[in-house]
Protein backbone atom coordinates (compact mmCIF):
# COMPACT_ATOMS: atom_id res chain seq x y z
CA UNK A 1 0.00 0.00 0.00
CA UNK A 2 1.19 3.51 -0.89
CA UNK A 3 2.31 5.64 2.48
CA UNK A 4 2.21 9.00 2.26
CA UNK A 5 3.91 11.08 4.87
CA UNK A 6 5.36 14.47 5.70
CA UNK A 7 8.93 14.34 5.96
CA UNK A 8 9.71 16.25 9.69
CA UNK A 9 11.34 19.06 8.98
CA UNK A 10 10.30 19.52 5.05
CA UNK A 11 6.86 21.25 4.09
CA UNK A 12 6.66 18.96 1.01
CA UNK A 13 4.66 15.46 0.43
CA UNK A 14 6.62 12.43 0.03
CA UNK A 15 4.85 9.75 -1.77
CA UNK A 16 6.10 6.00 -1.49
CA UNK A 17 5.43 3.13 -4.11
CA UNK A 18 3.66 6.32 -6.45
CA UNK A 19 2.62 4.55 -9.53
CA UNK A 20 4.14 6.75 -12.54
CA UNK A 21 1.41 5.94 -14.62
CA UNK A 22 -0.19 8.70 -12.52
CA UNK A 23 1.84 10.98 -14.05
CA UNK A 24 3.12 10.60 -17.51
CA UNK A 25 0.99 11.14 -20.34
CA UNK A 26 1.29 8.01 -21.99
CA UNK A 27 -0.19 6.41 -18.94
CA UNK A 28 1.68 3.88 -18.19
CA UNK A 29 4.75 3.31 -15.91
CA UNK A 30 5.27 1.30 -12.88
CA UNK A 31 6.11 2.85 -9.12
CA UNK A 32 8.33 4.93 -8.14
CA UNK A 33 10.20 4.09 -5.25
CA UNK A 34 9.65 7.51 -3.69
CA UNK A 35 7.87 10.72 -5.18
CA UNK A 36 8.56 14.25 -3.64
CA UNK A 37 6.25 16.81 -4.00
CA UNK A 38 7.95 20.32 -2.89
CA UNK A 39 6.14 22.98 -1.25
CA UNK A 40 9.01 25.82 -3.25
CA UNK A 41 12.69 25.92 -4.07
CA UNK A 42 13.73 26.02 -0.79
CA UNK A 43 12.07 23.49 0.60
CA UNK A 44 13.32 21.20 -2.43
CA UNK A 45 17.06 22.48 -1.64
CA UNK A 46 16.37 21.19 1.32
CA UNK A 47 14.64 17.90 0.62
CA UNK A 48 17.86 17.77 -2.19
CA UNK A 49 20.31 18.06 1.04
CA UNK A 50 19.05 15.99 2.87
CA UNK A 51 19.27 12.57 0.28
CA UNK A 52 21.86 10.29 0.23
CA UNK A 53 24.73 10.85 -1.92
CA UNK A 54 23.92 7.62 -3.60
CA UNK A 55 20.34 8.23 -4.03
CA UNK A 56 19.48 8.53 -7.79
CA UNK A 57 17.04 11.34 -8.20
CA UNK A 58 14.25 11.96 -11.35
CA UNK A 59 12.62 15.11 -12.24
CA UNK A 60 8.83 14.48 -13.61
CA UNK A 61 6.74 17.75 -15.22
CA UNK A 62 3.97 16.99 -16.97
CA UNK A 63 5.42 13.39 -17.80
CA UNK A 64 5.20 14.73 -21.61
CA UNK A 65 8.75 13.24 -22.79
CA UNK A 66 8.79 10.49 -20.64
CA UNK A 67 8.59 6.51 -20.96
CA UNK A 68 9.06 4.71 -17.32
CA UNK A 69 9.33 1.60 -17.43
CA UNK A 70 6.64 -1.32 -16.32
CA UNK A 71 9.22 -2.19 -13.29
CA UNK A 72 9.10 1.86 -12.04
CA UNK A 73 11.94 3.81 -10.99
CA UNK A 74 14.49 2.93 -8.36
CA UNK A 75 15.30 6.30 -6.13
CA UNK A 76 13.57 9.39 -5.99
CA UNK A 77 11.12 11.26 -8.27
CA UNK A 78 11.00 15.09 -7.84
CA UNK A 79 7.68 16.59 -8.95
CA UNK A 80 7.84 20.05 -10.22
CA UNK A 81 4.42 20.29 -12.05
CA UNK A 82 2.10 22.42 -10.17
CA UNK A 83 4.41 22.81 -7.36
CA UNK A 84 7.22 25.02 -8.65
CA UNK A 85 4.56 27.15 -10.41
CA UNK A 86 5.94 30.48 -9.87
CA UNK A 87 5.41 33.48 -13.02
CA UNK A 88 5.88 36.85 -12.73
CA UNK A 89 7.08 40.32 -14.91
CA UNK A 90 11.02 40.85 -14.00
CA UNK A 91 10.67 44.24 -16.24
CA UNK A 92 9.04 45.69 -19.27
CA UNK A 93 10.19 42.62 -21.62
CA UNK A 94 11.37 39.52 -19.45
CA UNK A 95 9.71 37.23 -17.54
CA UNK A 96 10.88 35.01 -14.34
CA UNK A 97 9.00 31.24 -15.03
CA UNK A 98 9.62 28.50 -12.07
CA UNK A 99 10.38 25.08 -13.65
CA UNK A 100 6.97 23.68 -12.91
CA UNK A 101 4.99 26.04 -15.05
CA UNK A 102 3.28 24.55 -18.25
CA UNK A 103 5.04 26.03 -21.07
CA UNK A 104 1.45 26.63 -22.31
CA UNK A 105 0.83 28.62 -19.34
CA UNK A 106 4.35 30.84 -19.99
CA UNK A 107 2.40 31.35 -23.47
CA UNK A 108 -0.46 32.76 -22.34
CA UNK A 109 0.70 34.76 -19.51
CA UNK A 110 3.60 36.76 -22.06
CA UNK A 111 0.44 37.36 -24.36
CA UNK A 112 -1.35 38.79 -22.21
CA UNK A 113 1.23 41.37 -20.99
CA UNK A 114 1.77 42.18 -24.71
CA UNK A 115 4.82 40.21 -24.87
CA UNK A 116 5.72 38.85 -28.10
CA UNK A 117 8.14 35.33 -28.80
CA UNK A 118 6.76 33.04 -26.47
CA UNK A 119 3.78 31.76 -28.63
CA UNK A 120 5.38 28.83 -29.85
CA UNK A 121 5.10 27.39 -26.34
CA UNK A 122 1.47 26.63 -26.35
CA UNK A 123 2.24 24.01 -28.78
CA UNK A 124 4.67 22.22 -26.03
CA UNK A 125 3.02 19.66 -23.56
CA UNK A 126 5.00 19.92 -21.19
CA UNK A 127 6.91 22.11 -18.32
CA UNK A 128 9.41 24.71 -18.55
CA UNK A 129 11.45 22.79 -16.64
CA UNK A 130 11.68 19.93 -19.33
CA UNK A 131 11.74 22.44 -21.90
CA UNK A 132 14.96 24.22 -20.62
CA UNK A 133 16.75 20.95 -20.57
CA UNK A 134 15.74 19.63 -23.78
CA UNK A 135 15.52 22.82 -25.98
CA UNK A 136 11.86 21.94 -26.31
CA UNK A 137 10.49 23.55 -29.61
CA UNK A 138 7.45 23.68 -31.73
CA UNK A 139 6.14 25.62 -34.74
CA UNK A 140 9.92 26.72 -35.71
CA UNK A 141 10.42 28.43 -32.14
CA UNK A 142 13.08 26.70 -29.79
CA UNK A 143 12.76 27.34 -25.98
CA UNK A 144 16.53 28.63 -25.56
CA UNK A 145 16.07 31.73 -27.72
CA UNK A 146 14.21 33.46 -25.26
CA UNK A 147 16.23 32.52 -22.29
CA UNK A 148 18.11 35.21 -20.60
CA UNK A 149 19.20 33.25 -17.18
CA UNK A 150 18.51 30.63 -15.20
CA UNK A 151 18.26 28.94 -11.39
CA UNK A 152 19.39 25.69 -10.78
CA UNK A 153 19.91 23.43 -7.84
CA UNK A 154 22.74 21.01 -7.21
CA UNK A 155 22.70 17.15 -5.18
CA UNK A 156 23.57 19.45 -2.17
CA UNK A 157 20.69 21.84 -2.45
CA UNK A 158 23.01 24.37 -3.34
CA UNK A 159 20.95 27.49 -5.49
CA UNK A 160 22.79 29.00 -8.43
CA UNK A 161 22.32 31.61 -11.14
CA UNK A 162 23.48 31.26 -14.26
CA UNK A 163 23.38 33.03 -17.68
CA UNK A 164 22.56 31.49 -21.11
CA UNK A 165 26.04 31.58 -21.61
CA UNK A 166 27.33 29.07 -19.80
CA UNK A 167 24.85 26.62 -22.12
CA UNK A 168 25.69 25.01 -25.07
CA UNK A 169 22.60 24.76 -26.85
CA UNK A 170 21.67 22.44 -30.23
CA UNK A 171 18.71 20.69 -31.42
CA UNK A 172 17.10 19.16 -28.66
CA UNK A 173 20.06 19.20 -26.95
CA UNK A 174 21.53 21.33 -23.56
CA UNK A 175 24.57 21.12 -22.14
CA UNK A 176 25.75 22.78 -19.28
CA UNK A 177 27.51 22.38 -15.47
CA UNK A 178 27.27 18.94 -14.67
CA UNK A 179 25.19 17.86 -11.77
CA UNK A 180 22.49 21.00 -11.82
CA UNK A 181 18.99 20.72 -12.18
CA UNK A 182 17.20 23.68 -13.97
CA UNK A 183 14.34 25.06 -11.02
CA UNK A 184 13.94 29.00 -13.03
CA UNK A 185 14.65 30.63 -16.02
CA UNK A 186 14.58 34.34 -16.72
CA UNK A 187 13.23 34.50 -20.27
CA UNK A 188 13.30 37.67 -23.07
CA UNK A 189 10.29 38.59 -24.93
CA UNK A 190 9.73 41.41 -26.87
CA UNK A 191 6.87 44.44 -26.98
CA UNK A 192 4.32 43.61 -29.08
CA UNK A 193 0.26 43.49 -29.26
CA UNK A 194 -1.51 41.12 -27.05
CA UNK A 195 -4.53 40.29 -29.57
CA UNK A 196 -2.02 39.46 -32.14
CA UNK A 197 -0.29 37.06 -29.63
CA UNK A 198 -3.52 35.77 -28.45
CA UNK A 199 -4.68 34.79 -32.02
CA UNK A 200 -1.16 33.17 -32.96
CA UNK A 201 -1.58 31.25 -29.68
CA UNK A 202 -5.11 30.49 -31.17
CA UNK A 203 -3.59 29.87 -34.38
CA UNK A 204 -0.88 27.44 -33.40
CA UNK A 205 -3.09 24.84 -31.19
CA UNK A 206 -5.38 24.66 -34.19
CA UNK A 207 -3.08 23.74 -35.97
CA UNK A 208 -1.55 20.72 -33.75
CA UNK A 209 -5.02 19.75 -32.35
CA UNK A 210 -5.62 19.06 -36.83
CA UNK A 211 -2.40 17.57 -37.25
CA UNK A 212 -1.79 15.39 -33.76
CA UNK A 213 -3.79 12.78 -32.04
CA UNK A 214 -4.59 15.55 -29.29
CA UNK A 215 -6.94 13.19 -27.83
CA UNK A 216 -5.28 9.95 -27.22
CA UNK A 217 -2.34 9.51 -24.06
CA UNK A 218 0.68 10.21 -26.29
CA UNK A 219 4.40 11.10 -25.16
CA UNK A 220 4.53 14.25 -27.72
CA UNK A 221 7.31 13.55 -30.60
CA UNK A 222 8.83 10.21 -30.28
CA UNK A 223 11.64 11.24 -32.40
CA UNK A 224 14.20 13.71 -33.69
CA UNK A 225 13.61 15.19 -37.05
CA UNK A 226 16.82 14.16 -39.06
CA UNK A 227 18.56 17.28 -40.78
CA UNK A 228 16.58 18.24 -44.20
CA UNK A 229 14.16 15.71 -43.37
CA UNK A 230 11.10 14.47 -41.11
CA UNK A 231 10.84 11.95 -38.78
CA UNK A 232 7.03 11.41 -39.77
CA UNK A 233 7.82 11.50 -43.49
CA UNK A 234 10.59 8.34 -43.09
CA UNK A 235 8.16 6.40 -40.51
CA UNK A 236 5.05 6.91 -42.97
CA UNK A 237 7.23 6.53 -45.92
CA UNK A 238 7.58 2.37 -44.54
CA UNK A 239 3.90 2.29 -43.96
CA UNK A 240 4.36 2.14 -40.19
CA UNK A 241 1.04 4.32 -39.79
CA UNK A 242 -1.33 1.78 -37.39
CA UNK A 243 1.46 -0.47 -36.85
CA UNK A 244 0.99 -1.46 -33.39
CA UNK A 245 2.22 -3.62 -30.60
CA UNK A 246 -0.06 -4.79 -28.38
CA UNK A 247 -2.32 -1.31 -27.07
CA UNK A 248 0.18 0.98 -28.59
CA UNK A 249 -0.03 2.23 -32.03
CA UNK A 250 1.57 4.74 -34.40
CA UNK A 251 -0.57 7.41 -34.36
CA UNK A 252 -2.57 7.08 -38.30
CA UNK A 253 -2.71 11.42 -37.81
CA UNK A 254 0.86 11.57 -37.37
CA UNK A 255 3.20 9.09 -37.73
CA UNK A 256 5.98 10.49 -35.29
CA UNK A 257 3.41 9.80 -32.66
CA UNK A 258 2.72 6.52 -30.68
CA UNK A 259 -0.46 6.14 -28.85
CA UNK A 260 -1.83 4.09 -26.26
CA UNK A 261 -5.47 3.39 -27.03
CA UNK A 262 -5.76 2.10 -24.17
CA UNK A 263 -4.59 -0.49 -21.38
CA UNK A 264 -0.96 -0.62 -23.10
CA UNK A 265 2.21 -1.24 -21.51
CA UNK A 266 5.59 0.25 -21.24
CA UNK A 267 7.08 -2.76 -22.79
CA UNK A 268 4.96 -2.28 -25.57
CA UNK A 269 5.35 1.09 -26.24
CA UNK A 270 9.41 0.32 -25.65
CA UNK A 271 8.63 -2.34 -28.14
CA UNK A 272 7.01 -0.24 -30.79
CA UNK A 273 10.02 2.51 -30.57
CA UNK A 274 12.31 0.03 -31.14
CA UNK A 275 10.65 -1.78 -34.57
CA UNK A 276 9.77 1.85 -36.03
CA UNK A 277 13.78 2.81 -35.72
CA UNK A 278 14.72 -0.62 -37.03
CA UNK A 279 12.38 -0.42 -39.57
CA UNK A 280 13.38 2.95 -40.99
CA UNK A 281 17.11 2.02 -40.95
CA UNK A 282 16.57 -0.94 -42.94
CA UNK A 283 14.03 0.97 -45.25
CA UNK A 284 16.16 3.86 -45.53
CA UNK A 285 19.07 4.05 -44.08
CA UNK A 286 17.98 6.90 -41.33
CA UNK A 287 18.94 6.14 -38.14
CA UNK A 288 16.11 7.39 -36.30
CA UNK A 289 17.62 9.25 -32.76
CA UNK A 290 14.69 9.26 -29.66
CA UNK A 291 13.40 12.47 -28.17
CA UNK A 292 11.31 10.61 -25.72
CA UNK A 293 13.22 9.59 -22.56
CA UNK A 294 13.10 5.72 -20.89
CA UNK A 295 13.72 5.66 -17.60
CA UNK A 296 13.31 2.77 -14.93
CA UNK A 297 13.01 -0.94 -14.74
CA UNK A 298 12.10 -3.65 -17.10
CA UNK A 299 8.93 -5.40 -15.12
CA UNK A 300 10.60 -8.19 -12.75
CA UNK A 301 13.82 -6.73 -13.23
Amino acid sequence: MMAVRHHQALRGVLLENEPMARHTTWRVGGPAERYYQPADIADLAQFLAALPGDEPVFWVGLGSNLLVRDGGIRGTVIATSGLLNGIGQVDAVTVRVEAGVSCAKVARFCARLGLTGAEFLAGIPGTMGGALAMNAGAFGGETWRLVRAVETLDRNGQLRERSAADYSVGYRAVQGPEGEWFVAAVLELAMGDTDAAAARIRELLDKRAASQPTQQPNAGSVFRNPPDDYAARLIESCGLKGRCVGSACVSTRHANFIVNTGGASAADIEALIELVAATVQQQSGVSLVREVHIVGEESGG
